[in-house]
Parts: C-alpha cells; structure tokens; sequence
C-alpha cells in the first residue's frame, strides 16, 4: 500500500511511535507503554511498518463489509412492513409486533436505528423533570390496587355515534403496587358510581378482598369531561362500601401520588389501541373480551416484577359478604316516610303495602338502596319493606292509623288469646 494513504488521528500517533522506535529515540517497552500494548506487538509492528510503511497501522478489515452485518433484504423487508402496518408504533413496539405477527426478528435498537434513517421514527431528547423520590413497592400482592379511570378515543374511529363523531371510551383499571400486574381493566361509559361500583364488585368476586385501594381524591378533570356522572358522590359511596366490606380506602392528593396507575394509562394507550386495531376491535363489549382473554394475560407475562414477599393477601369473601354484596355495592340514600306511607324518590312514587316484616310509622327514616341490576329497595332495621309503583302522585288525605304493622289491621285475636283466657279466668 503507498505510503500516501490518509490516516486518522490515532492511527498517525501509532505510526509516529513506531518511526522512533525505529530511529531508536525510544525504547520498546516505552512506546508498549505509551500505546497500551506488549512489547512483542510493538516488535512485529516495527517489523511491519519497515517492510509496508504506513498501511502497517491500518487494520486489515478497515474499509470493507463488517462479517457481523445484518442483510439489506431483510432491512427493506422489516422498513416495509414498518412502513405498512407499524407506522405509528414506538420501535420496541415495533419490533415486538414483527416477531409475533410476521416472522422478522430485529433487535429494538436496530430497529430504532432504521426508523429514523427512513423518517419513520424521531429522536426525541431526554426531558429534565423536577426530582422525586420513589415510594418502595409494597411486599405483597394483594397489599395495594392503584385504582382509576381514563377517558380516551381507545377504539380511534371505529367506534363513533349516530352523526359518525368518534366517543371516547372510559378505561377503569387497577394495577396491584407490589407485582405491578393489571389486576382487572373494564371499559365502561363513564367513571360514575354504578360503572365503579360493577367494577369492584365483580372484582371481589373473583379475585377477592384486597387490603387497601388507592384512588383520587379529586376529579376535576372527570366532573368537568362531558361522559363524567355522579363525581361529586362518588367518593362518600364508595368510602361507605368500602368500609362495609373491610377494605381500607386511601384517596391521593395529586397524581403524581399514585404513579403506577398514571404511568401504566400512558403505556395502554399506546400499547391497547395499537393492539386493538390489528384484532380488529371496534366496541367497547369486543374490547372487553379482548382485555380479559387475549391483552391482559400477554402484558402481566411481559411486564409484571416478582413481589418482595411470596403470598397473596387478597381475603376471601365472608358468607355475610356473599349475603350482603347486592347492599354494599347500592348507592345508597335516605327518605322520609310520608303520612300515607308513601316515599318520593327520584321522580317516582312508592306506596309500601299494608303489611310488612317489621312495624313502621310516618317520619320515619329509611335507606333506599339502588342496586346494580337497576332495581329500587327500602330497608328499615335491616328489613326489606314491601312497595308498589304509584303511577302518579298520591293526594293529600288522612291516613288512619298511623302506623304499618306485621299483620292486617283488622285482625281479630283467636278464642286461646292470652288477653281472653285471662278475661275468662277473671269472670
């Protein structure tokens, strides 16, 4: 090779190292230490540069083809296909989805690289964020569900209403604090008391009574979001359910509080909406099935961590909680007992029936009990009051007498009646 061949910064120190060994103006072992190498490398290296001249400090591979290369057809295969169907993905994404869907295997960073040499994918820099410390993991699973909902167009433009305007869809999603692991995730219309409540109740159920839950405190975002119902009750109903079934209710004071669940939104919608639109999911009750049979299983196998301590600490339902799961999860009110017996509530009027489980006067105070299958209940002293629908509302008359007893008013007693036997006796 001619010994006008360019060379870089460091291959020309090597070299000029080299030419003073050769003048013999330093000592091999100087120029060993002076270039990080043995002694016998700078011997052959001497011997080498006599014979070749500069090209003796090039290496052999400099210039050609690396044997370790990844082939140009299958970075046009995987660009294209990038390009067709992974568009919007992040690379990770990307590069997850080509191995399951379609056969090609490339590394995340690779395929990171490629999509910003094709403009698919953007560098983005590092944001600065102000400094926070990170709360331990609780140790076991079953010890805290971060609980919460996110309105979001999770079907894009599939799932639209009569004028073809895309809805958003409200995800309720608990993620258990120590594992990590998305315990259940629901798509309802809305974050109000009856959607939570179905929520937690079918929860209960199946996986069991968790120690605590952690949720907002404040929804402000959600009262004033157009699907949002019953925000302003929903913390003193579900404090009161809670109670009632001995879960402990933790409610933050921002959203930073409570990260896991805030963060884990951020990944679904990426990660669910892209996964929704290769199955073809185009409603909320397909997208329910999808998260429970097909999502949910495959994200808690990829990113779920082990615990710190082995063990589930979800309770099992008491068989008083069984017998009472429809009166817990009810929204729950109070109403006066008119003077004919009648009760007002929301808009419609009950008349309770002239006999019931236990005796009730006018004035009285009783719980009406909205349950989830949309069905109205009194309860008074833990008994259920027997009613009928009015179709219309009562008139003002005088009611006599002013009570409802546990038989028909005019019952007469039996000939063995205490009462009687005594008259006789005393005759």
């Amino acid at each position: 090779m001619s010994d006008t061949i360019t060379l870089t910064p460091r291959e020309q120190y090597k070299f000029d190292i080299i030419c003073k060994v050769i003048d013999k103006k330093i000592k091999v072992g100087y120029a060993a230490k002076l270039l990080g190498l043995l002694p016998r490398q700078i011997r052959r290296m001497r011997i080498a540069v006599k014979n070749e001249g500069k090209s003796a400090v090039v290496h052999k591979l400099k210039g050609s083809l690396g044997n370790h290369r990844i082939d140009p057809l299958l970075k046009a295969k995987a660009l294209k296909t990038i390009n067709e169907k992974y568009a919007d993905f992040k690379p990770g994404f990307a590069s997850e989805k080509m191995h399951d869907n379609d056969q090609i295997d490339v590394h995340p960073q690779t395929a990171r690289r490629w999509m910003i040499e094709g403009k698919i994918w953007k560098s983005r820099k590092q944001k600065h964020s102000d400094y926070h410390s990170w709360r331990p993991r609780k140790e076991y699973f079953g010890e805290l569900e971060q609980f919460d909902g996110s309105y979001h167009l999770w079907f894009e433009n599939r799932f639209t209403d009569k004028n073809g305007i895309p809805l958003e869809v409200c995800l309720l999603a608990s993620i258990d604090d120590a594992t990590g692991k998305i315990t259940k995730a629901k798509f309802a219309a809305n974050e109000g008391i009856h959607a939570v409540f179905t929520f937690w109740k079918e929860y209960v159920i199946s996986i069991g009574k968790a120690l605590a839950i952690y949720l907002d405190k404040f929804s402000t975002y959600k009262i004033n979001h157009k699907a949002a119902v019953d925000n302003q009750e929903l913390i003193t109903q579900f404090q009161r359910a809670t109670k009632q079934i001995g879960i402990k209710l933790i409610t933050a004071h921002s959203a930073q509080a409570k990260g896991r669940i805030e963060r884990l939104f951020l990944t679904l919608q990426d990660r669910l909406i892209k996964e929704m639109r290769l199955a073809k999911i185009n409603t909320p009750e397909e997208g329910n099935k999808f998260l429970q049979e097909v999502f949910l299983p495959k994200f808690n196998a990829k990113f779920a961590v082990v615990p710190a301590k082995k063990g589930d600490v979800h309770r099992k339902l008491l068989a008083q909680d069984k017998k009472n799961i429809n009166r817990i999860f009810s929204v729950q009110s109070e109403r006066t007992v008119r003077n004919d017996f009648t009760i007002q509530f929301k808009n419609f009027w009950y008349q309770l029936t002239e006999v019931q489980p236990v005796t009730i006067r006018p004035k009285e105070k009783l719980l009406v009990e909205e349950w989830l299958n949309g069905t109205i209940h009194f309860s008074f002293r833990e008994k259920y009051l027997t009613y009928i629908v009015l179709p219309e509302k009562p008139k003002k008359v005088k009611i006599n007498p002013p009570l409802i007893t546990t038989h028909k008013l005019n019952w007469k007693p039996p000939p063995d009646h205490p009462w009687k036997l005594t008259f006789k006796k005393l005759s």
